[in-house]
């Protein structure tokens, strides 16, 4: 039977999700622009979801904006926040997702200076170096992930705000791992704004969310209605949101129960990795995700080794779901410091709630049998 290791690419939707948003695929499809009582019903949906997800993260209902997922909540964020501002510095940590990257190094073309922030081996931000490029001047924006999407790492963004904070510099977390993993607090974070995606929290794919205080500047970066406060036009997606609410609203509800049992089954793993010989596992001693870790078993290389478990009937990823088929090591394993030949070799696993310690032994049987064919 197979088996999914992948769940930081994606999770299974939650039956429950599904249930809540059935009714908005068939029945009420009002436009919830419309003033009727169709429209209405419509909107009371997306603005009950709207709560769910603030008490999920510790934000007010009215700082949520509804976006596709966390790649446009990085770009609205990020782009949203630099057009209305003269051209400075935007720092980033070298090991973000590629949708915070790739927005923020767009900015150069507009004049803006950008620089990575570094990391150390454990792929936690360099904060010498951080002050130091903050002491420099001008650096108007910091983004910082919350969890790192491959190895789990996370961040001290509180330490990051206040640093950012102090320099007047705005910070923007990227929270779409850990949303649904661990407590995820916006006010206590010290963000000024927040990107969140439906589909890593059990919730459908195709939705996401920013969260921005309410005293932030956003420009928009889609045009053509009013929806969302004029900062995301087009009509919005009632169903997903209210998938999005009740996923939240899960996660909020079962979030210590969850964290306890994908911890159980990382923890098992990490012991079974430590008894084969070669295994470097990336992010070890730093404060992690309870689902994820990252691993490279020495003479594989990572593309082939995954091949070789999904013949044997496991799901699980070289990295980020977002960069596969690119034929380049993880840029985060390379921020890291490790050599290229290492990087090649790395494979993730991310545990979801339907995962089982037999599961996890069986993995380890496949991999002992892998290393004794080298």
């Amino acid at each position: 039977m197979a088996v999914y290791f992948d769940h930081n690419a994606t999770t299974p939707l939650d039956p429950r999700v599904l249930e809540a948003m059935t009714p908005y695929l068939t029945g009420p499809y009002g436009n919830p622009s419309s003033v009727h009582r169709f429209g209405r019903a419509a909107r009371d949906a997306i603005e009950q979801a709207r709560q769910q997800l603030a008490d999920l993260v510790g934000c007010r209902a009215a700082e949520i904006t509804w976006t596709s997922g966390g790649t446009e909540s990085n770009n609205l964020a990020i782009k949203g926040a630099t057009d209305p501002l003269a051209p400075g510095g935007v720092l980033y940590g070298a090991t973000e997702h590629p949708a915070v990257m790739e927005a923020a190094e767009s900015l150069t073309r507009r004049g803006w200076r950008v620089e990575p922030i570094a990391v150390d081996a454990t792929g936690i931000v360099d904060w010498a170096a951080f002050e130091r490029q903050l002491a420099a001047g001008g650096v108007r924006l910091v983004a910082l992930m919350r969890a790192n999407n491959e190895t789990g790492v996370l961040q001290d963004v509180n330490r990051a705000a206040a640093l950012g904070h102090a320099a007047g510099a705005m910070l923007h977390v990227d929270a779409v791992q850990a949303a649904g993993k661990i407590p995820l607090d916006f006010r206590a974070l010290g963000a000024d704004t927040m990107s969140l995606s439906a589909h890593k929290l059990y919730g459908p794919k195709g939705i996401g969310a920013l969260i921005a205080r309410n005293e932030i500047e956003l420009a928009p970066q889609h045009h053509g209605g009013p929806q969302e406060r004029g900062l995301r036009g087009g009509t919005e997606n009632v169903a997903a949101i209210v998938g999005f609410g009740v996923a939240a609203e899960l996660a909020r509800v079962e979030l210590e129960a969850r964290a306890a049992h994908v911890l159980a089954l990382r923890d098992r793993l990490e012991a079974g990795l430590a008894a084969l010989p070669g295994v470097c596992i990336f992010g070890a001693g730093a404060p992690r995700l309870p689902n994820t870790l990252q691993f490279a078993l020495e003479g594989f290389e990572g593309e082939a080794l995954l091949m070789q478990l999904d013949r044997r009937g496991f799901g699980v990823s070289s990295g980020s779901a977002c960069a596969s088929g690119k034929g380049e090591p993880s840029h985060v394993l390379l921020a890291m410091g490790y050599p290229r030949d290492i990087a090649f070799g790395a494979i993730r696993v991310s545990f979801g709630q339907r995962n089982r310690e037999e599961e996890v032994d069986r993995f380890l049987q496949a991999l002992r049998e892998l290393a004794g064919q080298r």
